[in-house]
């Protein structure tokens, strides 16, 4: 069985968790730190940034699936060359801090040209549909994506929002935008969608129940100081999506 498919089998169970080290963290040592954490956690797959090194790291590291992220078709070709489980156009958090803003044509040209430097590849596709264009042309984008293919679509908004409260108000102010571009997603295209950015242990059993069928989780793990701080947080957001599959599976 190749590692995706473990993914693949969470994600058909709605249950799938993905720890993202960030698509602009070259840093080989805290990269590794979150790769450990996701693994000792028991994640369903990592997310490390499209550089070769670090993805010979996280394989070497873990057996669990990993993904690759970048905005840059021959570096993503590069990745699945690499030995990449999974490629991701998207992760674009990071990008905003620096101003950088993709149209929805943008992110379509760039699905294409990465789709045709990997033609003959079965390798696993997610897209991340940017959070911050109004919400039809998120949809028209899932549709043609979904139109290509793509095995999965990754929401995401943190990034259009500051929280303005403290403690789990803000939490969910943080995750909102995601997860409300989650339920107009899931709702208008077949593909599943994973709910990403701005996301804790609090909000992902929101971002299941409205319609997710895995979230992706990033800064509340590889912000953090040490390694055992990281497999505590990453454990919390394994910990919370089992416990609202139990819950789920109670009440059906």
């Amino acid at each position: 069985m190749k590692r995706i498919d473990s993914f693949k089998n969470d994600l058909k169970a709605r249950k799938a968790v993905k720890i993202i080290a960030g698509i602009d963290n070259f840093d080989i040592d805290r990269v590794k730190s979150v790769v450990i954490a996701a693994d000792r956690a028991g994640a369903s797959a990592v997310d490390v940034s499209a550089k070769e090194e670090i993805i010979k790291m996280a394989k070497e590291t873990t057996s669990l699936p990993v993904f690759v992220s970048s905005i840059v078709p021959e570096d993503l070709a590069m990745a699945v060359k690499a030995g990449a489980d999974a490629i991701e156009i998207g992760n674009f958090d990071a990008l905003y801090k620096k101003g950088m803003r993709m149209s929805a044509m943008e992110i379509f040209d760039i699905v294409k040209e990465t789709l045709d430097l990997i033609q003959g590849s079965d390798i696993f596709v997610c897209v991340t549909v940017p959070g911050h264009i109004d919400i039809a042309d998120q949809i028209a984008l899932a549709k043609e994506l979904e139109a290509l293919n793509i095995d999965l679509i990754q929401t995401e908004g943190a990034a259009t929002v500051t929280a303005q409260s403290n403690g789990a108000r803000g939490l969910l102010e943080t995750a909102q935008v995601s997860i409300a571009n989650t339920i107009e997603l899931s709702r208008n295209v077949e593909i599943p969608v994973m709910t990403a950015s701005g996301l804790t242990s609090t909000t992902v059993p929101m971002a299941l129940a409205a319609g997710a069928s895995a979230v992706g989780v990033g800064s509340c793990i590889n912000k953090l100081g040490s390694e055992i701080e990281m497999i505590a947080a990453a454990t919390a957001i394994v910990e919370s999506v089992k416990s609202e599959k139990k819950e789920s599976e109670v009440i059906a």
